[in-house]
């Protein structure tokens, strides 16, 4: 048999006390019994576990701010949970430009510590997410329009790979992987125990707005956003979010690398829409504008959700904004709302194959969530949230990988779109094991015989392994 692994770190057995708060997720719905968790410290920790589980042939799940949107993505039953969040590292090198990054640091304290020293980093409206999760995938943020994605700035990172060897990847070096990682979403190639970006100055004066409508104007607010956002200059980036008809919250906010002045003019044709009940505008330091868009939050959600997402490459028409609408009637949660961000500007300026991330055509990202307290509520939910897909499929292109929904019934082409069949062949040579495996991981390339199966697979249309 030879010699076993042994696992290092901080190891949570079910037995042990700390057991209940290791396996919670931010979103209750996506918790599972793992059977053991451990908290890496150092490349070695994960070395070790990845290792262990194939010795043992245990599922490997991995985890950075337990930020997981679906079930079976960042936990699974019987399976080890390789956490990171133990791994907070920053190192900032001004003369180059670059912050090296360990996966467990929040996004919010981050971007918070690099704003400290004069540095702009992408972030998003969410304080405790992982570094670790949101990178791989895309990340979109705020200031995307500006910075690109929070993939786009990743310039090198270290990897474990599915034999637990640590590999660098970077321009130079495992060329085919670095493309994989910019894009192809957590966990499927490996292990990423450090990433390098590229940072930027922080911009002197940031502008930030928000403004409320009494809920039942959604729909023109909703018109009137989709029509205006994509197209403002690109230093703005703002999000629209409507809250269920239950909650009756209405807004818009945005952040804009610029004077109050300047942004004040340019939001008029959104303060023009209905009759606001709020406009707030103000001139901020970098640090309070992260304050205003990400505040901080709790780790754990008392909400369980299911979500879906999507991006808008031409304006909804009537019957999209009604699809909206009628799920905002439905949803019975408070915390149930549909999300919408503009794109456009340095994020589309990337051409769809030049990193993993395939989506560059878009006008902005639309996401709808539906929450629940009671368990028997949970089928109802999941319904409502497909239902809306459904209807909204003829307007809608693709998903967010970031943003999953385990419903899509070609999650492939959904997320990865024409890079679906280059992807695969990276996971075939990297993990040719599939040992990276979970409920919508990246399929191996198969070896095909003959010619039609070969066109099935490079159509994108066949996403099984």
């Amino acid at each position: 048999m030879g010699h076993m692994t042994t696992l290092t770190g901080t190891v949570i057995y079910p037995n042990d006390p700390e057991y209940p708060q290791a396996r919670m997720n931010w979103d209750p719905y996506t918790n599972a019994f793992p059977i053991v968790v451990v908290f890496v410290q150092q490349d070695e920790d994960v070395v070790n576990a990845v290792k262990w589980a194939r010795e043992r042939n245990v599922p490997i799940r991995i985890r950075s701010g337990r930020h997981a949107l679906a079930k079976d993505f960042s936990q699974a039953n019987g399976a080890i949970v390789i956490d990171t969040s133990q791994m907070t590292n920053v190192q900032l090198d001004k003369t180059t430009g670059t912050a090296t990054v360990q996966p467990g640091i929040r996004v919010g304290a981050l971007v918070q510590m690099l704003a400290k020293e004069g540095v702009l980093a992408p972030f998003g409206d969410s304080s405790t997410v992982g570094m670790g999760g949101i990178s791989t995938g895309g990340g979109i943020t705020a200031v995307q329009r500006t910075t690109g994605l929070i993939s786009d700035n990743i310039v090198g990172a270290t990897v474990v790979d599915a034999n637990g060897h640590i590999l660098r990847v970077s321009a130079d070096e495992n060329t085919d992987l670095f493309w994989a990682i910019r894009g192809g979403g957590g966990g499927n190639f490996g292990i990423i125990t450090s990433y390098t970006f590229t940072v930027r100055p922080a911009p002197f004066q940031v502008g930030i707005f928000e403004i409320i409508w009494p809920w039942e104007q959604s729909d023109i607010v909703i018109d009137a956003w989709q029509r205006w956002a994509p197209s403002v200059d690109q230093r703005l980036g703002t999000i629209l979010e409507v809250f269920s008809k239950k909650n009756g919250l209405l807004h818009s906010r945005g952040i804009f690398l610029g004077s109050q002045a300047e942004l004040e003019t340019l939001i008029t044709p959104l303060t023009g829409v209905g009759s606001p009940i709020q406009v707030f505008t103000d001139e901020v330091t970098l640090l309070e504008a992260i304050d205003f868009w990400a505040p901080n939050e709790p780790l754990f959600d008392t909400q369980n959700t299911t979500w879906s997402s999507t991006w808008v490459e031409r304006i909804l028409p009537p019957d999209g904004i009604q699809a909206i609408r009628s799920f905002l009637e439905k949803a019975q949660g408070s915390e149930s709302n549909v999300f919408f961000l503009n794109s456009g500007g340095t994020m589309n300026q990337v051409p769809p194959h030049a990193t993993a991330f395939f989506w560059r055509n878009t006008m902005y990202y639309l996401e709808w969530d539906a929450s629940w307290t009671q368990v028997e509520e949970a089928e109802k939910q999941l319904q409502l949230v497909n239902e809306t897909r459904i209807r909204l499929q003829p307007y809608i292109t693709g998903s967010y990988v970031n943003v999953p929904d385990l419903n899509l019934k070609n999650y492939a082409w959904d997320y990865w779109g024409g890079n679906l069949a280059r992807l695969q062949k990276v996971k075939a040579k990297y993990d040719p094991d599939n040992v990276f495996n979970f409920a919508q991981s990246v399929p191996p390339a198969r070896v095909c015989h003959d010619r039609d199966e070969m066109d099935t697979v490079l159509d994108g249309e066949e996403t099984t392994p």
